[in-house]
């Protein structure tokens, strides 16, 4: 009697380890991000670090770009399956007729903050134009917030030089040398700026406080967005990804700066544990408290689209193609 409990126990066993093997239609993934040491992304080392994605059975091999634009490309190009990057660009590829999809919100205001030289006259936006500005990458959500700033300014993205400084330790030293006039940047980056005396923060959406007062109300950050044909295809694996991801949510609510220090790669603390644990506090309000993006934050999103960007003015997005919450429902539901 107990062999065969035991037989039945085994068989049992086996028949779940098999279709759990069947339920992930793709376990190697190829990641793309723009600039991973960014807290801005601080959700994806995270779900690395702790191995999230590996108790989800998949595979994920990240690659790093030098800013959101180049892993938009990437996907675009077929180089990746999914990307973690600016929730806008869904928004930008629907408007060109292609299907990419958000499926779980990684960060609910933005994080960016746009300082400018100490030594350079600021009364106001105004005075941005002729500045040259330096931004993670041309086009990416670096670039992005700094238009609608100029916009709402009544200035156009022309009456700026932008110039892509890429991330770490390329963004510090083009503004410690004097190649850029302001920045439209991220954490570690600005915290290292400000503390070094090197500019002043004049537009800050690292807390809800300051992406108000920008963009009247809520606008998402990070997200991972796929193509929905890769959704449709591959739906156990969009799952897996989308479990993983709430699982750092879950995590980052109540880790501390320490903890996010302790897990990262030593690189990212760019030789500074202190100064890194005042971005990650900086950072912290940032990240989404659900995975869920809100309606009023995606409309933020597309109006300041539409503010600069002469392509979006004529488009009209159906913006509940941006987002696919099936997943993150899901991922909540099984964690309760």
């Amino acid at each position: 009697m107990k062999r065969s409990i035991v037989a039945a126990a085994f068989a049992v066993v086996i028949a779940t380890t098999g279709a759990h093997a069947q339920t992930i239609e793709k376990k190697h993934i190829a990641l793309g991000v723009g600039g991973k040491a960014l807290l801005y992304y601080l959700p994806l080392t995270i779900a690395e670090r702790k191995g999230f994605f590996t108790e989800q059975g998949l595979d994920v091999e990240i690659t790093d770009f030098p800013g959101g634009a180049k892993s938009l490309q990437a996907l675009v190009g077929g180089s990746v399956d999914v990307v973690t990057g600016a929730y806008e660009h869904t928004i930008r590829m629907q408007s060109k007729g292609q299907d990419i999809r958000a499926v779980i919100e990684l960060g609910r205001f933005p994080g960016i903050a746009v300082g400018v030289k100490k030594d350079r006259k600021w009364d106001g936006p105004a005075d941005f134009k002729g500045m040259k500005v330096g931004v993670t990458a041309p086009g990416s959500s670096t670039n992005v917030l700094m238009n609608f700033v100029m916009a709402k300014a009544g200035l156009s993205p022309s009456d700026a030089s932008y110039i892509g400084i890429g991330t770490a330790q390329s963004a510090l030293a083009a503004i410690q040398r004097g190649e850029i006039d302001a920045i439209s940047h991220l954490e570690p980056i600005i915290s290292f700026l400000e503390r070094a005396g090197e500019i002043r923060v004049v537009v800050d959406t690292r807390t809800e406080e300051g992406t108000r007062a920008l963009f009247g109300g809520s606008n998402p950050a990070a997200v991972l967005y796929m193509r929905k044909s890769f959704i449709d295809a591959n739906p156990n694996t969009v799952q897996a990804l989308t479990n993983a991801f709430y699982k750092t949510l879950q995590w980052l609510k109540t880790a501390s700066p320490e903890d996010i220090a302790a897990t990262v790669p030593e690189e990212y603390l760019l030789g500074d544990r202190p100064l890194y644990l005042l971005a990650a506090a900086h950072s912290k309000p940032s990240y989404s408290l659900t995975g869920v993006l809100d309606p009023a934050g995606m409309k933020s999103t597309n109006d300041m689209l539409v503010k600069f960007d002469e392509d979006m003015k004529g488009a009209n997005v159906d913006l509940s193609t941006t987002f696919d919450g099936r997943f993150v429902a899901k991922a909540a539901e099984i964690t309760k």
